[in-house]
């Protein structure tokens, strides 16, 4: 059986009183589109925190590729190949599309930005800086400023931006939030293209991006994980109706 390209182990967090991760264990395959969803303090954004190396846990044990990665800084998992997107876009506002994912690009080669002037224009960081932006579907927007972008070609882009560093697994933190109909629909059917390219654990709220993506889904309340595996398994467990979905919501998901 092939060792799962993560595995999460017994890891737990605390914040005085409350216990966002509670003893939390899950494993995501290569290839695989894994969702993690929950309530509002459910653990999700710190369980995505931790397994990115921006919070240490008390407790547990993370492996990535089958190395132990659960002290290693965020840098050097980067580096191994774990990228991240936040739920607030975090782009250079007057640089363009192209600049923004070029900068990524020369970020993972670990060369310094102090002739970013000059290095902008060489082709081994326009090139993978293009490739990264035809992935997401904003190729054509790549000499446009960000600020110039609409909220939803900016999430588009911060992907691109994680694309640029090769990643083998990508975090997404909830890139629907604050998109519209059109712009949601248009964010699905980029990441459904990325799918078995690039391995992704989503954290998200909408359950019709979750149903739509997801391969297998784990559930989380209070930090403790109440049910995993594939969605038509998680749709219908009665504890996950009662604690989140709800029985009209899991009809109509």
């Amino acid at each position: 059986m092939t060792e799962p390209l993560l595995q999460v182990d017994g890891l737990t967090k605390r914040f005085g009183g409350v216990v966002a991760a509670d003893a939390i264990a899950l494993d995501i395959a290569a290839g695989e589109c894994h969702a993690v969803i929950g309530p509002n303090g459910a653990g999700k954004t710190t369980l995505i925190g931790l397994l990115a190396g921006e919070i240490a846990p008390e407790r547990g044990s993370i492996r990535f590729d089958g190395r132990d990665v659960t002290a290693v800084a965020v840098h050097r998992r980067s580096q191994l190949g774990l990228a991240r997107s936040f739920q607030i876009t975090s782009l250079f506002a007057d640089f363009t599309a192209l600049d923004n994912v070029a900068l990524a690009v020369q970020a993972r080669s670990g060369h310094s930005f102090q002739f970013w002037q000059d290095a902008r224009r060489q082709a081994a960081l326009r090139e993978p800086a293009l490739q990264a932006l035809d992935a997401v579907g904003l190729a054509a927007r790549a000499d446009a400023r960000v600020d110039r972008l609409s909220h939803g070609e900016q999430r588009q882009l911060e992907i691109a931006v994680a694309l640029a560093g090769k990643p083998r697994l990508l975090l997404l933190d909830e890139p629907m939030a604050g998109l519209g109909a059109d712009e949601s629909a248009r964010m699905v059917a980029m990441l459904r293209r990325l799918k078995g390219d690039v391995t992704m654990l989503l954290i998200e709220h909408d359950m019709e991006t979750v149903f739509a993506l997801a391969d297998r889904i784990t559930v989380l309340v209070y930090g403790r994980v109440i049910a995993s595996g594939d969605p038509l398994a998680v749709r219908a467990d009665a504890a996950v109706r009662e604690a989140y979905l709800g029985e009209q919501d899991a009809r109509h998901v």
